[in-house]
């Protein structure tokens, strides 16, 4: 697995605005409370491969075909990738809604998807098998079905910095509504 320091890993997704996406991780898994979670980056992934350096303003173009995502660094040892998708917590699925083609409420375009980017075969894997596991649990009975693309990470590029800890930095801030927890 992709790693940034002495044993931590990367885990990448994205769920609609990333300030939210960011801001869910955080409040469930504080870094304060060393529960896993070490750092959070929000940035854009998964774009054409020609649109390097994007900014937040061309991003939202929908030129570049970029993720709003988050980028999160996580020690393995006391939260695995596992518990970020798992299927008992099922907490990426948990935050938003994966039923949505490239919105998340009314938040519209590719930018705000719902997407896993994997960093190797074992997150690939264990990406596949809990969403087939929510498919099945959550939203086959009601008759949806999920959209997220579970696809190999690519090249990453950080957001610009009046973005990183959003939420945090301005509380009265936009979030969108999806980002709760669902069930």
């Amino acid at each position: 697995m992709s790693t940034t320091t002495l044993n931590s890993q990367i885990a990448t997704f994205a769920s609609g605005c990333f300030w939210g996406t960011e801001h869910i991780f955080l409040k469930h898994y504080p870094p304060s409370e060393k529960k896993g979670i070490i750092k959070t980056t929000v940035g854009y992934t998964g774009g054409k491969a020609d649109a390097t350096s994007p900014s937040y303003k061309l991003v939202c173009s929908g030129t570049t075909e970029h993720a709003e995502s988050v980028k999160i660094e996580f020690d393995p040892r006391v939260v695995s990738y596992a518990d970020l998708v798992d299927p008992l917590q099922e907490f990426f699925y948990r935050t938003h809604d994966p039923t949505t083609l490239n919105r998340q409420g009314g938040d519209i375009g590719t930018q705000y998807r719902s997407a896993i980017f994997t960093h190797d075969a074992e997150q690939e894997a264990i990406a596949k098998r809990v969403t087939e596991d929510v498919q099945a649990k959550h939203y086959t009975p009601i008759g949806k079905k999920i959209v997220t693309q579970i696809v190999p990470a690519g090249q990453w590029w950080d957001a610009e910095d009046y973005h990183q800890l959003y939420l945090y930095k301005n509380p009265d801030g936009y979030q969108c509504p999806t980002h709760r927890l669902h069930w």
